[in-house]
């Protein structure tokens, strides 16, 4: 359906009731392929709704109210404007697809031939990709993102490396991500703003270190990432981008060939980050003491996409990096 893929991926906050005699609950919201998911803040999912059977409660009413089905005693309550268009052109489309009766009962048994194959065209793939990534260990996860980190350099020449540039990039690792090993990576070009490696490697775009006076706006662009990664396994991305053929021959092999993972570097440079729910967002920059204003005005700087991490700001702020380191890893790149 053209509809639906048009809003795949998109996701916003909302406020969900799994009973009337239960807690309201803020929750973020998204459109997959079939289902309304419900998540946590932390990217665990608590229902999934069939978006044939999701209902408007409160039709012209706003915050939009939805629920699972005509009977069904859960609600989620829904105030971003997109979501709640994308979900009535959604349901919309739903609608006017199972309004229309069948014309000729001989066509129900080729529905069903055609679902079936639907189902292994589509489902299949996915399935595959989702099974492969989930036997991937640690180990090899590593190694498939250095072997990425060295397909990249041959578009985006190799990483920076100055020694004191380094050891202020490790810090902040530290202080954004401590207990969660993660490298981080400056390119001289072709990177745009940040990308995720298997194995817990962040690409990260010179202009982000070389272009703002602050170390904040980096900050926010790397808990963003480490948000994407958490919601979403950075090897599965890959697969999906790389086809059927790679998953399989990771399946079967252990290995990625070259052939495989030029595709992939290229994928990785080229492809814009997937939305982070903006609420959620403001709220970790919060939680690490970090203003979100630099980061907002950075990404839009009308502010009218991200006010809301603009307005994030902590009650006890902390330096990200102190004056020296910053400066430090500001020359990464120089020799």
């Amino acid at each position: 359906m053209t509809v639906l893929a048009e809003y795949q991926r998109l996701e916003a906050e909302g406020v969900w009731r799994p009973d009337p005699e239960a807690q309201r609950r803020n929750v973020v919201v998204s459109v997959g392929e079939a289902t309304l998911t419900i998540s946590d803040f932390n990217g665990s999912a608590l229902t999934h709704w069939s978006l044939p059977a999701v209902q408007r409660l409160n039709p012209g009413e706003r915050p939009a109210l939805y629920g699972p089905g005509d009977d069904a005693p859960e609600t989620l309550e829904v105030s971003d404007d997109e979501m709640v268009a994308a979900l009535n052109r959604v349901l919309k489309a739903i609608r006017r697809g199972a309004a229309r009766p069948g014309r000729v009962r001989g066509l129900t048994t080729l529905a069903v031939v055609l679902g079936a194959a639907a189902i292994a065209f589509f489902w299949l793939p996915g399935a595959i990709v989702r099974h492969t990534a989930s036997l991937v260990p640690e180990s090899a996860r590593t190694g498939i993102g250095a072997a990425l980190v060295e397909e990249v350099e041959t578009v985006a020449g190799a990483a920076c490396d100055n020694p004191s540039g380094q050891r202020a990039l490790s810090s902040l690792s530290d202080v954004l991500f401590p207990g969660k090993p993660t490298t981080l990576v400056v390119l001289p070009s072709a990177l745009t703003g940040t990308a995720n490696l298997p194995g817990g490697t962040i690409l990260i775009s010179h202009t982000l270190v070389e272009d703002y006076e602050t170390p904040e706006v980096l900050a926010g662009y790397l808990i963003a990432e480490d948000m994407r990664r958490t919601r979403q396994d950075p090897l599965s991305e890959l697969l999906k981008a790389a086809g059927l053929n790679a998953a399989l021959t990771l399946l079967t092999t252990g290995k990625l060939s070259e052939e495989t993972l030029r595709p992939m570097s290229e994928w990785l440079v080229t492809h814009p980050p997937a939305r982070v729910p903006q609420p959620v967002l403001a709220m970790r920059m919060k939680e690490a003491g970090i203003s979100g204003k630099p980061y907002a005005l950075a990404v839009d700087y009308t502010g009218k996409t991200t006010d809301t991490v603009a307005d994030a700001i902590p009650a006890v702020p902390r330096p990200v990096l102190e004056d020296g380191d910053w400066i430090a890893l500001q020359r990464i790149c120089e020799d």
